[in-house]
């Protein structure tokens, strides 16, 4: 048997791998509360072996270097993770993901790359049908693979590493996150994951980003006590496809990968794991050197007060996408927005504060603030407008009947 940590990680196939390892497994959605400071709430969160864990289990400890080292991470679409066992890959109900475990397992030595192999939920008639298969760093798709092409597939693609034309290959475009939801797994995870998920599609939804951005339950990625469990597959700004993962997200930090990982292109230190083709010392490492860099410009940011002006005008020399905005402080986050002198009413107001919700900027200590502050203000905005219109009506009504009331007095007299 392997160690305790492969016990818990998810099915890696590498060219030394310990003498066995763990399965692949998903999720199931768990109905349970969740509070509305974004932390995930249960009266028993057990796990799959019907442990029980205390607040502890979900301790923010240092999180960088928490990633096995892999190379490559296929996804097989595979039904809902409700129906998912935790042992999907030797069920034996599941013969697809079970024989293309099976035989990645059996072909890892002739395998140029470490490949990562993860259920993520398919639904037929969908962009992602049951029996797809997305490969990354590839970002490509292939179609409705069944259980008689899996061992020509694994050949073709794994093995060589050319295209499984049968598959009708198609390129991917644009991000890709999946979360862990693996109930039957372990039910942090059936918990967290769900809700997490569901937050990740309102938001795509609320900043337009259908067709940009795809959110997909994912089985047990590794390390429970990080729950929840994020992974994000895109283009960096150098046109690099990565791999960056997250733990301990919670709701209010949907948000904020949206705009700062996704939009920015910027990592999330405090939740940020660890990253595909990265040993887990070089995790570590890289982390230190981007912590740095990130003091380094800090230190480099001007911020005077500026007379005449409501909010703090920033000046930047090594952060040039601040000048220009106008930011008001709040706690230790700030949100900006850019002065706009050309809006003529209030509902266009209205939208320019939802759209500037996107140019979060936080420190590490409160990232969630400033998006809660650009809500509120939106909302107290939309509020002002209807009371205000009802308070006018009110007004002009109460003054028609005062001028009848004294029209129909001087007539009487």
């Amino acid at each position: 048997m392997g160690s305790g940590r492969y016990l818990d990680d998810p099915l890696t196939f590498t060219r030394n791998p310990p003498s066995s390892s763990s399965p692949i497994t998903e999720s199931s959605f768990l109905g349970e509360s969740i509070s509305r400071s974004g932390s995930f709430e249960s009266e028993s969160l057990r796990g799959g072996d019907g442990d029980s864990f205390s607040d502890a289990d979900f301790s923010l400890e240092k999180l960088a270097g928490t990633v096995q080292f892999y190379e490559r991470h296929v996804f097989l679409c595979y039904k809902k993770p409700s129906v998912w066992p935790a042992r999907i890959e030797a069920s034996e109900f599941d013969r697809l993901p079970r024989l293309l475990s099976s035989v990645i397992s059996a072909r890892k030595s002739s395998m140029t790359k470490e490949t990562l192999l993860t259920i993520c939920e398919g639904h037929d008639g969908t962009e992602t049908s049951n029996g797809d298969v997305l490969i990354f760093p590839d970002m490509i798709r292939y179609r409705r693979l069944t259980h008689f092409d899996v061992d020509t597939f694994v050949e073709e693609v794994l093995v060589k590493d050319v295209e499984w034309l049968p598959g009708n290959p198609e390129s991917l475009n644009g991000s890709y996150v999946f979360v862990c939801c693996h109930g039957s797994r372990n039910r942090r995870c059936g918990v967290c994951g769900p809700s997490l998920v569901s937050r990740f599609r309102e938001e795509i939804e609320f900043f337009g980003l259908r067709g940009e951005v795809s959110v997909s339950p994912c089985s047990h990625i590794g390390g429970h006590k990080y729950t929840g469990d994020v992974i994000i597959y895109g283009l960096n700004i150098n046109q690099r496809v990565t791999g960056h993962w997250y733990g301990c997200v919670t709701l209010e930090d949907v948000p904020l990968l949206l705009e700062q990982h996704i939009n920015k292109g910027e990592i999330v230190d405090r939740l940020w794991r660890g990253e595909m083709g990265l040993p887990e010392e070089d995790q570590k490492k890289t982390q230190e050197q981007r912590l740095l860099l990130n003091s380094e410009k800090i230190s480099n940011i001007e911020v005077t007060q500026e007379s005449g002006n409501n909010g703090i005008c920033c000046q930047s020399r090594a952060v040039p996408e601040l000048n220009g905005t106008c930011c008001q402080q709040n706690g230790n986050s700030s949100y900006c927005l850019e002065e706009d002198h050309t809006e003529k009413n209030t509902s266009e107001r209205v939208t320019s504060v939802k759209k500037a919700s996107l140019r979060i900027s936080s420190s590490e200590n409160g990232s969630s603030c400033g998006f809660k502050a650009c809500a509120a203000m939106s909302m107290w905005l939309e509020s002002w407008e209807k009371e205000d219109t009802y308070a006018a009506l009110a007004v002009a009504c109460a003054a028609a009947s005062v001028a009848i009331a004294y029209n129909c007095y001087k007539q009487l007299k």
